[in-house]
């Protein structure tokens, strides 16, 4: 059942208050009566006690009068309606209330079916109001989640340094609040032979299906009335972020959401997953640390039931491993770089690892360095180094019979294909980026996702990013968010336009999101900075400003 909203009656005149309690339809009208009082001193003690939505009120009364009573009402910032009541006398008064938002008012003696008509107008005004305040929360809270994501993505792939500067920048500092989160990377393990069919599949068919498997883990997430994100780090892999609202949760209850997203993903997209998670709870600092940690836990792993903890003491890489693992690192830099004097420095390194492997049986070192080609290859294909010829002939190697002296030549093809594709790809990459600056550039005014800037240019979102980020010094999110605000700052000093077309101007389709975003970049609100850029000649402050 709905709650009705509650009415205050305030006049000095007793049988007046009792005349409205009987006569105005309350209950109709979806009003109660929440008291009534003879003056506005009386009022605002029953305000302190009780929330009232709509005040009937007389102007004139002892002690303190109506006027001063709706001051007092917009000095507290009470969300509430005023209709006055009001002699003929009175019009003086009136028009000074009128200037304190008082919302009607209604000559004595009081026609009472033309009070509840104003009423009823009066309530369905602000009922409507606030529905719509509600549903721009909500908009703003989705955009606020889409920048979360946009920078929880950075912050995984270790491309922003988080300060508080950078988070009042996107607008999310109260969401993003020095959380703790719960780190989830699954993984669809590609060398296997439930992965057959998703070798063979079209960039556009394997696009459409990161995207499906994106869609199921959000509408998994949901049951879990968390703040979460679902970030795609790679194809076929993804991180799920779960922000844990202060509890410290243990692995038991981390394990049971796991296995609530590999059976919707195994029941909805038909495709088995394997699971990591860090061991710990995550700051928002230790993010990429974390992911790390679990993608190579992952990749190193062998056997398993899908879902196993990286992280804690117990599951720290043996030495040998993450030895070969961060040499696998350093080698794939190499290769995005195009630095073929670091690609071939690497590939010593690791061949020599293997050779001096102590007393490492030959099938773990067979099957670390076969991960460690796997996480080669899928890297090497999302940096768009690996053209679907050679990356075809790479499976047939990995699906066959292999030694460790096999492994290591297809390591060092793949890398040689790689580091000739990445020097090639240098000298165009300038240009690349200078496509995607001005396309960012012609669609500021809309919202516009890293994901759209990389396919423009054919790069996938990872290794757009990181060109982006080594191009211009910051992240794709960084540039927006400043282009946005310098081109706001241009249109608030130049242009008569009002501030909900300037926010719409510059990709906000909510001015209270934009206005939020401009103050933490500017310290002013908009009204406030036009005023300082045109010399005092701008409008008052819009409402949603302050």
């Amino acid at each position: 059942m709905t709650q009705n909203n509650r009415v205050l009656l305030v006049d000095d005149e007793l049988h007046i208050t009792r005349n409205l309690e009987k006569v105005i339809p309350w209950e109709m009208l979806g009003l109660e009566v929440a008291g009534t009082a003879k003056n506005g001193v009386e009022a605002l003690d029953l305000l302190e006690q009780n929330k009232a939505d709509l005040i009937l009120c007389d102007i004139r009364m002892p002690v303190m009068d109506g006027l001063e009573l709706v001051r007092r009402i917009r000095e507290q910032g009470l969300d509430l309606d005023v209709i006055m009541l009001t002699g003929y006398q009175d019009f003086t008064y009136t028009r000074a209330a009128i200037q304190f938002g008082v919302k009607d008012y209604v000559l004595k003696p009081i026609p009472y079916d033309e009070l509840t008509g104003v009423i009823a107008r009066v309530m369905n005004e602000q009922r409507a109001r606030r529905r719509k305040a509600k549903d721009e929360e909500r908009k703003i809270g989705q955009m606020i989640d889409m920048a979360n994501e946009k920078i929880l993505y950075d912050v995984l792939m270790d491309y922003t340094v988080i300060t508080s500067d950078s988070l009042l920048m996107a607008g999310v500092e109260g969401q993003i609040d020095n959380p703790a989160y719960t780190v989830i990377v699954l993984d669809l393990n590609v060398g296997s032979e439930d992965a057959q069919d998703w070798r063979e599949w079209t960039a556009k068919e394997r696009k459409m299906w990161n995207y499906s498997i994106i869609s199921v883990l959000r509408r998994t997430l949901q049951k879990t009335a968390l703040p979460h994100a679902v970030i795609q780090t790679r194809d076929g892999e993804w991180c799920v972020l779960i922000q844990n609202a202060g509890e410290k949760l243990g692995q038991e209850q981390m394990a049971e959401w796991t296995r609530h997203l590999l059976g919707a993903v195994r029941q909805e997209a038909a495709h088995k997953l394997n699971a990591g998670i860090f061991a710990r709870q995550a700051a928002l600092t230790d993010l990429a640390v974390a992911y790390k940690t679990v993608q190579r836990g992952m990749q190193l792993a062998v056997g398993g039931d899908g879902l196993a903890f990286f992280g804690g003491e117990k599951s720290a890489a043996v030495e040998p491993e993450r030895v070969m693992w961060d040499t696998a690192e350093r080698l794939v830099g190499g290769l995005k770089r195009g630095d073929p004097d670091k690609v071939n420095d690497e590939l010593s390194r690791l061949a020599d690892q293997m050779q001096h492997a102590g007393d490492i049986p030959t099938e773990r070192l067979g099957a670390m360095l076969h991960f460690v080609a796997l996480h080669l290859m899928r890297e090497l294909k999302e940096a768009g180094l690996l053209p679907r010829d050679q990356e075809e002939v790479f499976w047939r190697k990995l699906d066959g019979r292999f030694c460790v002296k096999d492994l290591m030549a297809a390591i060092r093809q793949a890398s040689s294909v790689g580091v000739a594709r990445s020097t090639d790809k240098r000298k165009h990459s300038h240009r690349q980026m200078g496509d995607a600056k001005a396309f960012i550039d012609r669609n500021l005014f809309r919202d516009l996702s890293v994901e759209e800037a990389a396919s423009f240019v054919g790069l996938s979102t990872s290794h757009f990013s990181l060109l982006f980020k080594q191009t211009y010094g910051e992240t794709f999110i960084e540039y927006v968010t400043r282009e946005r605000m310098e081109r706001a700052k241009s249109l608030l000093a130049e242009t008569a336009l009002s501030v909900s077309q300037i926010a719409k101007e510059v990709g906000y389709a909510e001015r209270r999101y934009f206005t939020k975003v401009f103050m933490k970049y500017t310290g002013q609100n908009p009204s406030e900075f036009r005023t300082s850029r045109q010399g005092g000649q701008a409008a008052e402050n819009e409402p949603g400003d302050l």
